[in-house]
């Protein structure tokens, strides 16, 4: 473990004696009591997510828009300064770089925030892409990034700013939030990779430890918890968000992803993977991404097959337990004339054909 990458927190979780582990090459909490606490404490009261693993991108200078709307699915010129939006970035074939979320910060200034794992292949990508009057700069270094999601998210973070966080809107930010007992200014968005309501929050890593006590005293009260990975996976299961690597990949697009919304292929740019994009929108994709539920017993994990008789139709993107259903429920890839709801078909879970049928998503909606 020893040459794992670590956030600024880390001695903090590690306070709290969170269990930690290697994710892409950080050390990073999987839980700090269990996973299905901590998932409870989110859906019913609020938790406290340290996600600075996250890279980011600063991309400013007077061509960024058109720059950007090549490199981006969504439209970006719909975005003004405090305005966020969740957007892909493919390769020509239509295949996956990233999904990222884009802060437009001020006039020719924008922030990508992209997944970690991802952090140097975008970061290449967009500097071999790169034309016009505009830089690119990775500053990942400078951020921490803490998320607070949950019913009684916004009531907790309240009570340590003047900000008035309710005139923040989905996937809008304020910048300049001043959180008492934290040094510097903070970008504070309301977005999140729950399923919840609440807020991300970006701030100098210098700062990063002095926000994660002030936020978890300021919690206490409300029932806040801290909240490692494995039930910020659950969490965005339910809630049908894509994880990069399972629901989207190189060789899986956004279309069959089910993220159409992201993707607008009636802007003038030609954004990279258009045509395909385009075509698949049009004609609908061969596989897409749907809900299974099981049947039998047995749970459908990551990479698992699923199969029409003997014919393998797909493979299971995530499945688990799902703590707030109670189901054995997964995400899965299949032949498009599989994927109406109800359709009948197998998950071969390890040495056993296991009955499944296909349902509606998201698992979970507030």
């Amino acid at each position: 473990m020893a040459d794992l990458k670590r956030t600024p927190l880390y001695s903090e979780y590690k306070k709290l004696g969170a269990k930690t582990i290697d994710f892409g090459g950080w050390d990073l909490p999987v839980q700090f009591s269990s996973i299905k606490e901590e998932h409870q404490a989110t859906r019913t009261a609020a938790g406290l997510f340290d996600v600075s693993h996250m890279a980011e991108v600063m991309v400013e200078g007077p061509d960024s828009l058109p720059f950007l709307q090549k490199m981006l699915t969504n439209d970006v010129s719909k975005l003004e300064p405090g305005k966020a939006q969740y957007t892909i970035m493919c390769y020509e074939d239509g295949g996956t770089v990233d999904d990222l979320i884009v802060y437009h910060l001020d006039q020719d200034k924008y922030l990508l925030v992209v997944n970690a794992a991802n952090r140097q292949k975008d970061y290449e990508w967009l500097k071999e892409h790169q034309e016009g009057d505009v830089t690119v700069k990775d500053v990942s270094d400078e951020y921490v990034q803490l998320a607070v999601q949950g019913p009684k998210a916004e009531d907790a973070l309240q009570t340590i700013t003047e900000t008035d966080l309710s005139a923040i809107k989905f996937f809008r930010f304020e910048q300049g939030v001043v959180l008492k007992g934290v040094d510097g200014e903070a970008l504070v968005s309301r977005t999140g990779y729950t399923g919840e309501d609440g807020f991300e929050i970006y701030l100098h890593a210098d700062s990063g430890a002095q926000l994660w006590r002030a936020i978890l005293e300021a919690g206490e009260p409300f029932g806040l918890k801290p909240v490692g990975l494995g039930a910020r996976d659950t969490l965005r299961f339910e809630a049908n968000l894509a994880l990069y690597g399972q629901e989207l990949s190189k060789e899986i697009t956004p279309i069959e992803a089910g993220l159409n919304f992201a993707v607008k292929v009636k802007k003038e740019a030609d954004f990279i993977g258009k045509e395909v994009l385009k075509r698949q929108k049009e004609e609908g994709p061969g596989r897409k991404l749907v809900g299974i539920e099981m049947i039998d017993k047995g749970i459908p994990r990551t990479h698992y097959d699923v199969l029409d008789g003997e014919e393998v139709i797909g493979f299971v993107t995530t499945g688990t337990q799902s703590p707030t259903l109670g189901k054995n429920v997964g995400l899965a890839l299949i032949n498009r004339e599989y994927t109406a709801e109800g359709t009948e078909v197998t998950v071969q879970v390890r040495k056993r054909k296991l009955k499944a049928k296909v349902v509606k998503t998201p698992f979970y909606k507030r």
